[in-house]
């Protein structure tokens, strides 16, 4: 599942030539999570690690994971069911 959301969330990446050359890739639903280089292909691959190290970070602060592509990263909060009162 989380490689599913890494691959849709880099397809939805957008990339720029900046006026230094570099080019320059981000993800709109992920605010933070770019990477620029050289080449594109460069670019590409600093996008997708610091992509990875932002789902990273916010899964560890409890921050919350956009849904990408219809995949929900999101914990789902489990809770124990009321135990039964007996009446003796």
């Amino acid at each position: 599942m989380l490689t599913s959301y890494i691959q849709a969330a880099m397809r939805e990446a957008q990339y720029e030539l900046m006026e230094n050359g570099e080019f320059f890739g981000s993800i709109p639903s992920c605010p933070g999570a770019w990477g620029a280089a050289k080449t594109l292909a460069a670019a590409r691959d600093e996008l997708q690690d610091t992509l990875e190290d932002w789902i990273v970070f916010r899964l560890r602060a409890g921050l919350p994971l956009p849904v990408v592509a219809g995949i929900d990263l999101e914990p789902v909060s489990v809770e124990a069911p009321e135990p039964e009162l007996t009446h003796a």
